[in-house]
């Protein structure tokens, strides 16, 4: 009887591949084991057994694997059931979910190697002059990869020349398997056995009496290990003697001194000493019993607490009883920024219980994270990070907190899974059968209208904490300011006198503008053109630091122009502003003040956000510009004023969610104001003052906004009121993307009546020189989501099979909010 196993392999393939193994490996292996598997004519993958079985595949004749990668399994039963969740909801394969989900060390590469054939005499003189380069090479060299041939030939393509290779029976070839995560090693030094004894030690001692700086080593090696009775490494060593690591070296092999390696986590707790959690005030007791009475009921309780209300110390107290019940917690942030603040005082209650995981993170830092969660570490019973961390293999998860739920970071777009964090957080929190709370100061419409629909709990805290009150809020027209000429550069009057004063009396200022760069556009003054980027359907923003101008979409880039390209004219103007203007415009206004900028330009260290927020919080810089990214749950005691240079842009998005969005975001940056016992001012800059978006932030009535957005949103059958499936084609060509685009729109249609939308290109049709499309398909709440899946795919397997279309790339985005 033969055996057989199943295995998901790391690409787009709609089923798994069956493999043939022996009796003995049969035994072995297990379900969430790493292999490596051939898998075409010449590739060799990662694969991860599904399952056991003695099936034979019927359409294919089984290979035999590769080998065996793993002794235990990496992927646990619960991921087992949330993969095929998330590739059955998100309608992707369970390869897209497999790829997502482990770190890239997980999933091995192969290389080609080309070596010589041994067993034959080859004529040189029937050898081509780049074929003879090639086997000259392996005269002296035992094997070859495809890069060294591509260096040594100087071509790109050398496939071909491999071919002719093959053909002439000079070479042969097979793919070598990498393993990628390599364990971080420590060297540690200790005195040789023999010289343990005092006398032994002595005459040491006495020899090298004409070597002082080895001798120097030596003293102090001894008195280190008498000190602390722990390992020495070597870098200490050479520290604490101020000599360099060749003198150490010259001791070891003098076999003075032993050299061995010892396996460290990269990422380490340092500071052993925790406290214990702050006792919680009446309206945070409130909420807790609150959200307790909640969870006997629902599964989900949805927080809404105003900034600054304290949620996160109730999220520590639920921390504590899940820890005390022996389980894991999983803690989502949608920002990585957030999470360089949140981990301080984590860690500060928890200790090295806490593990971060996110993208910021090296390849070997996320194995090492995955082990720990996988193992049930005491290193990793709360696991803080982005999105990604809702994949991570928890054995015991006994509670899942998603912070600032209504983010729209949390939902992942480009690769494969497109998954919402939030929703699948639910959904995991749902396998291992525990509880949920969803916290935000402004819910996402979805969330709040589930809990007036009772399908979650809800809980208010409507006051912050130390009853500190909520900031002032002013709108301030600038069109009514510009007529008036009381403008200076993008700053009103009323901006720059409340900039002065909060300077004055020693606060910090936070403004924000939602546009990285100088400028979005660059503007010819004579004939109006302005540069584009020659891949994507949009204009090159300048960016002064670098004097680059650049496509936010694609990342082409080049220098700044010095005069207009279709005229010649050298008559350049600016058109917009983006944080980097606002940083030069306040270093002119402010000159005596330190001004620091927080944007993807100057966070894309992996330390970068922790350096702008610690200078910050330490407050050596008065005045931080930013975009979205400071207006997430970050928690700065000294800020007395929060400028907003623009609100309009967001305003007027063309997207059914733009009001919704802009009322969180601006809610959610005036919440960085006033959070101590003085109240704070929020100053927002606009066109429009009297949009009811604007209003209803200025009166922080969120109840309101919900309201008048969820009329909307009932009138024009958008979420949560219907569902919604977004179906983007793809291609080079204009033509056949339109073509493609109506046949599928019509193809719907047949199905879906008037619940299609589309196809419509998009504000900006092409990126990477790719057009797209898009349609929109409604699901109304009463019709069967599976239903509505099986009918598009099978509409999708319909246009693959008609050849013009086969290169279109179609994308289909679930729950696309």
């Amino acid at each position: 009887m033969n055996h057989f196993i199943d295995v998901i392999l790391p690409i787009p393939l709609e089923k798994s591949f069956t493999y043939l193994i022996t009796a003995a490996e049969a035994e072995f292996l297990k379900p969430g084991m790493r292999v490596s598997v051939p898998f075409g004519k010449s590739k060799i993958y990662t694969g991860i057994v599904q399952c056991i079985h003695t099936k034979d595949p019927l359409i294919y004749e089984a290979k035999d694997i590769h080998q065996i990668l793993d002794e235990t399994p990496i992927v646990t039963q619960a991921q087992f059931r949330l993969w095929e969740w998330m590739a059955n909801y998100y309608m992707c394969t369970l390869g897209d979910v497999m790829r997502a989900a482990l770190p890239g060390a997980f999933i091995l590469d192969s290389e080609t190697i080309i070596s010589k054939n041994l067993t034959l005499e080859i004529n040189e003189a029937d050898l081509k002059d780049d074929e003879f380069l090639i086997f000259e090479a392996l005269q002296h060299q035992t094997s070859l990869k495809i890069q060294d041939i591509s260096n040594i030939v100087d071509k790109k393509n050398v496939l071909p020349l491999v071919k002719r290779l093959l053909e002439k029976k000079a070479i042969s070839v097979h793919e070598e398997i990498f393993d990628k995560y390599k364990p971080k090693l420590v060297r540690y030094v200790k005195l040789q056995n023999k010289f343990h004894n005092q006398d032994a030690l002595q005459d040491l001692l006495e020899d090298l009496s004409r070597a002082p700086k080895q001798r120097d080593v030596v003293m102090t090696l001894f008195s280190l290990t008498a000190k602390s009775k722990k390992p020495i490494p070597v870098t200490d060593l050479t520290e604490a003697s101020n000599c360099s690591s060749a003198i150490v070296k010259s001791l070891i092999d003098k076999e003075i001194l032993e050299e061995y390696y010892v396996q460290t986590d990269r990422v380490q707790y340092n500071n052993h000493e925790t406290e214990g959690s702050k006792h919680l005030n009446n309206a945070q007791e409130v909420a807790m019993n609150g959200i307790l009475e909640s969870f006997k009921k629902q599964n989900i309780v949805l927080l809404h607490g105003v900034t600054s209300s304290g949620k996160t110390e109730i999220y520590v107290k639920l921390i504590e009883d899940a820890l005390t019940q022996g389980k894991q917690v999983l803690y989502l942030l949608p920002e990585i920024a957030l999470t360089t603040q949140l981990v301080t005082r984590l860690q500060n209650y928890f200790g090295e219980q806490v593990a971060i995981f996110h993208s910021k993170y090296s390849s070997n830092e996320r194995v090492e994270v995955w082990n720990q969660v996988l193992d049930n570490s005491p290193k990793a019973q709360i696991v803080l990070g982005a999105r990604s961390s809702v994949l991570l293999p928890f054995h015991n998860l006994g509670l899942v907190i998603v912070d600032e739920e209504h983010e729209q970071s949390y939902k992942q777009f480009d690769p494969a899974p497109r998954y919402h964090a939030r929703d699948t957080a639910i959904v995991l929190a749902h396998i291992f059968n525990t509880k949920t709370l969803l916290g935000s100061a402004t819910p996402s419409l979805e969330s709040y209208f589930n809990a007036q629909q009772q399908k979650y709990g809800l809980v208010e805290l409507n006051t912050r904490f130390n009853d500190v009150l909520m900031p002032d809020i002013e709108l301030v027209d600038i069109k009514d300011k510009h007529k008036r000429k009381r403008m200076k550069g993008h700053f009103s009057d009323r901006l720059i006198a409340e900039m002065s004063e909060t300077l004055e009396d020693g606060h910090q200022i936070i403004l924000f503008q939602n546009r990285r760069g100088y400028s979005p556009i660059i503007e010819c003054q004579t004939c109006g053109h302005s540069p584009q980027c020659p891949s994507c359907d949009v204009s090159l923003t300048y960016h002064q630091y670098r004097d680059q101008l650049r496509c936010h979409y694609c990342g082409y880039h080049s220098v700044m122009i010095k005069k207009c390209e279709a005229c010649g004219s050298v008559e350049l103007d600016n058109k917009g502003f983006g944080t980097e203007q606002v940083e030069k415009e306040v270093s002119l206004l402010f000159p005596d003040y330190k001004v620091a900028r927080m944007d993807l330009d100057t966070t894309r260290g992996k330390y970068g956000y922790e350096k702008i927020i610690s200078t910050f919080e330490n407050q050596e810089v008065d005045i931080l510009v930013g975009t979205q990214m400071l207006t997430k749950g970050l928690d700065f005691r000294n800020v007395k004023l929060v400028g907003v240079m623009n609100a309009d842009n967001m305003l007027n998005f063309p997207d059914f969610r733009a009001h919704e969005r802009s009322f969180q975001l601006l809610l959610q940056v005036s919440g960085r104001a006033g959070r101590t016992d003085k109240r704070g001012k929020v100053l927002i800059q606009t066109y429009n003052p009297h949009h009811n978006i604007l209003q209803q932030v200025s009166t922080n009535n969120y109840l309101q906004m919900f309201k008048e957005q969820m009329d909307d949103r009932f009138n024009f059958k958008y979420p949560p009121v219907y569902r919604l499936i977004k179906i983007t084609l793809k291609h080079r060509d204009y033509n056949k993307v339109n073509v493609g685009a109506d046949w599928y729109a019509k193809s719907l249609r047949q199905v879906f009546k008037q619940y299609v939308l589309g196809p419509e290109f998009p504000p900006v049709s092409r990126i990477r020189n790719q057009y797209h499309k898009n349609i929109l398909v409604k699901i109304p709440n009463k019709q069967s989501l599976a239903k509505t899946k099986a009918a598009i795919l099978k509409i999708n397997t319909s246009f693959s099979s008609i050849k013009d279309f086969r290169p279109i790339r179609v994308i289909l985005n679930v729950d696309n909010y």
